[in-house]
């Protein structure tokens, strides 16, 4: 859960602006676009066995 205090006299805007910043810093906007359609199983296991292809290839790159 992701809360925002908000003084007396804050901007909306301001608020606003933290919100969107913590939801991108806590991925909550990657996965909601994630579960926003039905993924078969067998592309969930593709879909996370190039992840990891991608994770590993990018460790490799920084040794």
């Amino acid at each position: 859960m992701i809360e925002i205090q908000i003084g007396e006299g804050d901007r909306i805007e301001w608020a606003l602006k933290q919100f969107r910043r913590k939801m991108l810093r806590s991925g909550l906007f990657k996965d909601m676009k994630k579960k926003r359609f039905y993924e078969k199983p067998s592309e969930a296991r593709k879909r996370k066995a190039a992840d990891a292809r991608r994770r590993n290839a990018r460790a490799r790159r920084r040794r």
